[in-house]
């Protein structure tokens, strides 16, 4: 009988079209945003100036489009499937809270304050590495469903690490950036911090769910249905967010076009480093391929809504931090793409080591 983790899934099955080409649809967003914020610049300045508490209201608004969709799928009840699965949540959550933020910070340090600071505007080399942080400091939500999916992961499993880590970073999202910013001498006010957990991690989080809990009351199928009309919206206010913001980045990005390249470099390694670092220690540890894959994925991906949302409070439009959040969003899809792949092709390594367990 064939399961769901013998099914041969291509690497771009299962998304629709905005996933598929999100790297495109961001390189369009860079251009379209650098234009618009050449051509028009005194618009663009009335829109960040429409702030209240620190909080710019359109991105506000944005956001909460672009989150909410993908908390949707989120399902708490999940919680109970974690015993069958104990070592893939350990690795999960090893390598999401007690690895993955700090090898980024490691990173940040290691490229942007040393071996590129020549290369990069030095005003803006504590703001590049506080966006590397926040976009390390929350594991992904959505996609990883998706990456999941491609590689035949037990969806069980993802759901139930996806709502672990939910949970997790209704408290610890706050406490982690604040440390590793405080450790890399980067000052942070923690009242405009809270601000931003509570205004794009607690508020969605409960407002998805009371409205999932109204969908789904309506029965499976009109839940699916909803998901499906309002998922389009989610991706929309990304792109838009993404063309205020490089409105906002042209003028650097212009100046100093290797920026955007040189910030990707530490989210390349990071996300190779901890995908195969979750990999190996799920098949150390004997669970099966179906449970490292999701592991794995979701310890290589980003909540990069989540991270944007936050450069933009804490940093502003302009700052370097918001541009290398948006770097995470522009590469998350080719280089997702590319673990799914390896994944899936060393599968018969990974049941071999299975086997000799």
């Amino acid at each position: 009988m064939t399961t769901h983790c013998d099914v041969a899934v291509s690497p771009s099955a299962g998304m629709s079209l905005f996933e598929r080409y999100l790297t495109l649809w961001v390189a369009l967003c860079i251009v379209a945003g650098i234009a618009l914020g050449q051509l028009f610049p005194t618009a663009f300045q009335a829109i960040g100036g429409l702030e209240v508490a620190k909080v710019n209201l359109p991105v506000g608004v944005l956001i909460w489009v672009m989150i909410i969709p993908m908390l949707l799928k989120i399902d708490f009840g999940a919680l109970h499937q974690l015993r069958q699965h104990g070592r893939g949540i350990g690795v999960t959550l090893f390598v999401n809270w007690l690895v993955k933020p700090f090898s980024m910070a490691f990173l940040a340090w290691l490229f942007i304050r040393e071996l590129f600071a020549p290369w990069l505007p030095a005003a803006q080399l504590d703001s590049y590495v506080a966006g590397l942080i926040l976009l390390a400091a929350a594991p992904c939500t959505a996609m990883v469903f998706v990456w999941s999916r491609l590689t035949g992961g037990d969806p069980l499993f993802t759901l139930s690490q996806v709502a672990l880590n939910d949970l997790i970073m209704l408290f610890a999202f706050a406490p982690l950036v604040a440390l590793l910013l405080g450790v890399a001498s980067i000052a942070v006010p923690w009242a405009t911090l809270l601000v931003s957990v509570g205004l794009y991690i607690v508020l969605p989080l409960l407002i998805a769910q009371l409205w999932r809990r109204a969908l789904l009351a309506r029965g499976q199928a009109a839940f699916d249905a909803a998901l499906t009309r309002i998922q389009p919206w989610s991706m929309a206010a990304l792109l838009a967010t993404l063309v205020l913001l490089f409105a906002f980045q042209g003028r650097a990005i212009l100046a100093q076009p290797l920026v955007i390249a040189l910030l990707a470099v530490p989210i390349l390694i990071q996300v190779l480093f901890n995908s195969g670092l979750a990999y190996w220690l799920n098949r150390r540890l004997g669970e099966q391929h179906a449970v490292a894959c999701p592991s794995a994925l979701i310890g290589a991906s980003n909540f990069f809504e989540l991270a944007v949302a936050a450069a933009i409070s804490l940093f502003g439009f302009e700052s370097g931090a918001a541009l290398a959040t948006v770097v995470g969003v522009l590469i998350e899809v080719p280089v997702m793409l590319l673990v799914v792949r390896v994944v899936n092709a060393s599968k018969p390594w990974y049941q071999a080591g299975l086997a000799k367990s």
